[in-house]
């Protein structure tokens, strides 16, 4: 049983729409799939209505956090998305993406980078706008070879010349508001100091004291001595552990089922979800 709990489709920051991602996802030989948006569910009711025979689908969406100034995402998997609480804070994160892509175009801008809103939004389309799209810009400009490229300090990292903050939510209330919409919490690659600067360990056992379910240990963004320290963090504290794609479609190199989760992680997460079920796939 091959399972990939992270993804993304157009409905934010991936290049496959969510009809695209769950068939491509069947095709790549997964048995489930999740699709988390950044803070977006705006994807969840085509990719229910592409889902082929023998494929999953497990609703989700990846949050965005902040604490002690450090960003970082929460991935939530199974939660009622019209849950009120929840819904309205997903609402502001993403009424701020906007004006803050706008920003980061203007400081590029201001660095001699001849990017344009235009550009970005129209490779944004119908998305959640975010800096993968500013990136995308870049790499069309030939300021920088790849997306990930563009994710450092030089440019789009955390604290980088062009980084703009957006509204972001305190990840304590996130695994509060996920929990009381009957979902799972699980932390997205959490060592990713790649992207910038990462949450401190001990935070990382205080958000477990406060409900957390989870930390995706298995992802690119891990080396093996990332990926070791986090199984024996996760096993001091109590955690599931996850291994997942971050697909993102051709925005990135990783391709679907790069990195799973065992199927009995899985399970729990199934087990422990009240808000909503994994959807099988009816072959539409």
């Amino acid at each position: 049983m091959r399972i990939d709990l992270h993804t993304h489709s157009t409905a934010s920051d991936g290049t496959d729409t969510p009809a695209e991602l769950v068939r491509n996802a069947a095709a790549a030989g997964l048995d489930v799939v999740a699709l988390t948006d950044h803070d977006s569910v705006g994807g969840h009711a085509e990719a229910r209505a592409a889902l082929p025979g023998g494929l999953t689908l497990v609703t989700g969406a990846e949050l965005s956090c902040r604490i002690g100034g450090v960003s970082m995402h929460m991935l939530a998997y199974l939660f009622d998305p019209d849950e009120p609480e929840l819904a309205r804070e997903r609402e502001l994160v993403r009424d701020d993406r906007v004006p803050r892509a706008r920003g980061m175009v203007a400081k590029l801008r201001e660095l001699g980078v001849p990017v344009t809103w235009e550009q970005v939004a129209r490779i944004a389309g119908d998305g959640a706008v975010g800096r993968p799209h500013v990136a995308a810009a870049m790499v069309e400009l030939g300021v920088v070879e790849t997306v990930s490229d563009a994710f450092t300090a030089q440019w789009l990292a955390n604290g980088g010349r062009a980084h703009v903050d957006k509204h972001e939510l305190d990840p304590f209330d996130a695994i509060r508001l996920v929990k009381a919409a009957g979902g799972v919490t699980v932390f997205a690659h959490p060592m990713a100091v790649k992207r910038g600067q990462v949450v401190p360990e001990s935070v990382l056992a205080e958000l477990a004291t406060a409900g957390l379910d989870g930390i995706e240990v298995d992802h690119m963004d891990h080396d093996d001595a990332t990926r070791a320290r986090l199984r024996g963090l996760a096993a001091d504290l109590g955690l599931l552990t996850t291994g997942s794609s971050d697909y993102h479609g051709s925005r990135k190199t990783v391709a679907l089922g790069e990195y799973t989760t065992d199927p009995e992680i899985y399970g729990e997460i199934v087990r422990r979800a009240t808000g909503a079920f994994p959807v099988p796939g009816a072959g539409g």
